[in-house]
């Protein structure tokens, strides 16, 4: 059981998403336990990531790499879960604040959150605050997470705050910033939670705002 395992997390590790499908699939079929092969291979596997990429013993391409590897494997196990008695990791909503369409590091982001075992519910780009007001009213995520790449969309994240305060829901969601033009100063002028600057350091801030101990410092 436990060689399944270890393939997987090799493989993952080194990004060998052409091979991880096959992989998973022979741990299926070998009854390995679904949680195992999610806490165990997949997870554990991405934390060793996230450390070499603190340790700039990768980059964000090899890490990318990584976080495809781990969603391909994903994919295939997720309709196992279905029915099954999980642990909730927390439920993060990500999006793109209105007037902005870029999306690769938020997307990003989404991978190295799934892979820490995070329940990410992806809202996509351009999103007006109405609608990711009541998307954060309808679903009660642990963590909201806001992503803008132009300085033009940037007081688009204080809107969102100042209505979340508004609608009385500030209190009820951590609120997590990122992007390029971004940084911790305008995080803490506009009131959010914490300024993820890299997709490692947004694992980092959610597994500490739901508790989670951290796996590997940075």
């Amino acid at each position: 059981m436990s060689g399944h395992l270890d393939e997987i997390k090799d493989a993952v590790i080194d990004g060998k998403h052409k091979e991880i499908e096959d992989l998973v699939k022979a741990a299926i079929e070998d009854n390995v336990n679904i949680n195992e092969i999610v806490n165990d291979a997949m997870i554990t596997a991405m934390d060793v990531v996230g450390q070499k990429f603190a340790d700039k013993e990768i980059f964000v391409p090899e890490m990318l790499v990584s976080a495809v590897t781990v969603k391909k494997g994903l994919g295939l196990i997720k309709p196992l879960l279905k029915g099954k008695e999980t642990e909730p990791r927390g439920t993060i909503i990500m999006c793109t604040v209105k007037g902005d369409i870029h999306d690769i590091g938020k997307n990003l982001v989404i991978m190295m959150l799934e892979g820490a075992g995070f329940h990410v519910i992806d809202l996509g780009v351009d999103l007006t605050v109405e609608k990711l007001i009541q998307e954060v009213e309808k679903m009660k995520p642990n963590i909201l997470g806001l992503s803008a790449l132009l300085t033009t969309t940037m007081p688009e994240m204080k809107k969102v705050i100042e209505e979340l305060k508004a609608q009385e829901l500030r209190d009820r969601v951590k609120v997590m910033v990122g992007g390029a033009p971004v940084n911790a100063a305008f995080a803490e002028k506009i009131g959010a939670d914490a300024y993820g600057k890299d997709a490692v350091e947004a694992v980092r801030i959610s597994r500490r705002f739901v508790g989670q101990t951290e796996p590997f410092p940075l």
